[in-house]
């Protein structure tokens, strides 16, 4: 777990101590390889339990549908070498990601808004926690999509599937913690009770029943996009706009409930998505990033600390 340049976050709780700290200087790249090239038993599937930064909260879980827009960053030589979340090694001429709640390993398709590149990259750390970053990338990740010089990119992340794990498919639910479980209907079971986060100011949520299937997955599920270092492209609009978005809702009167509680400069935009309406709420579009990131820096001053930077198409 690391602490990057980048939707939400002072320092790490003892919870995340495991996370990337600082690292010797890295080895010279070998700019040949761009695929992932992961030690035997070096990592494991994790989903993670709820953990608190900087008062604000975050929720890993399973995220098949995962399909969000928002700023990208990248980190560099100070985590050569070390650990990621999940037990693998960081280097930074692999085609990795950190992500703050999705499932490691996973796969990932990171497109640059700006000029359509497409790369699929694996998630196996956690992170950014610079508020209003929806990801980090690799430097090689970063510097396929053209995201080096800049530092950030407007990028959309759409979830492809888990990753292997020394070529095999990972269980969806880890040994050590499926023994741990109580019993529970097929297909259904019942999360550990969560502790109190070292450092935390909020107790955590109360655990509910999660729909996973207690059997491995099977290897057909598999995503077909692996991390190849293959760049494609594809069509993007000519101008994208930027938007700090506090929620999105089925009734419109939870997103006037959420517009009076926080006012400001805010408005409620309707979206279709799936024959459903969604109301969001969220500011007026806003030029750069750096606009964004003062504006999110208000509302989460406000108070509004599930604020976040969203690119629309």
């Amino acid at each position: 777990m690391r602490a990057s340049s980048r939707f939400s976050l002072a320092a790490a709780t003892a919870l995340l101590a495991a996370a990337c700290t600082t690292a010797p200087s890295p080895p010279p790249r070998q700019e040949a390889e761009n695929t992932v090239t992961v030690p035997p038993n070096a990592g494991v599937y994790k989903v993670g339990q709820p953990y608190q930064i900087d008062n604000v909260w975050y929720y890993p879980r399973e995220q098949p549908d995962y399909d969000e827009t928002g700023i990208a960053s990248w980190y560099g030589p100070n985590f050569y070498g070390k650990k990621t979340a999940n037990g693998e090694i960081y280097m930074g001429d692999q085609l990795t990601a950190a992500h703050k709640t999705l499932p490691m390993p996973v796969n990932v398709r990171v497109t640059n808004l700006s000029n359509g590149k497409s790369l699929v990259v694996r998630v196996n750390d956690r992170g950014p926690y610079a508020r209003g970053r929806v990801i980090d990338l690799s430097k090689r990740a970063a510097e396929l999509l053209d995201v080096v010089a800049t530092g950030t990119a407007r990028v959309r992340v759409t979830y492809l599937g888990r990753a292997d794990i020394n070529g095999a498919p990972p269980p969806i639910t880890p040994p050590a913690i499926a023994k741990a479980l109580p019993a529970a209907p097929a297909g259904k079971v019942d999360t550990a009770a969560l502790g109190i986060v070292p450092g935390a100011t909020v107790a955590p949520p109360v655990p509910t029943p999660s729909q996973i299937p207690a059997q491995p997955i099977p290897s057909q599920m598999f995503a077909e996009d692996q991390p190849t270092g293959k760049v494609t492209r594809v069509p993007v609009r000519v101008v994208t706009r930027l938007y700090v978005q506090l929620g999105a809702f089925s009734k419109m009167e939870n997103a006037k409930a959420l517009l009076g509680k926080v006012g400001g400069d805010l408005q409620i935009s309707t979206l279709q998505r799936g024959g459903q309406a969604l109301y969001r709420v969220r500011s007026a579009p806003l030029a750069s990033v750096k606009d964004a990131d003062a504006a999110l820096a208000r509302l989460n001053g406000a108070g509004a600390n599930d604020a976040h930077i969203v690119v629309d198409q």
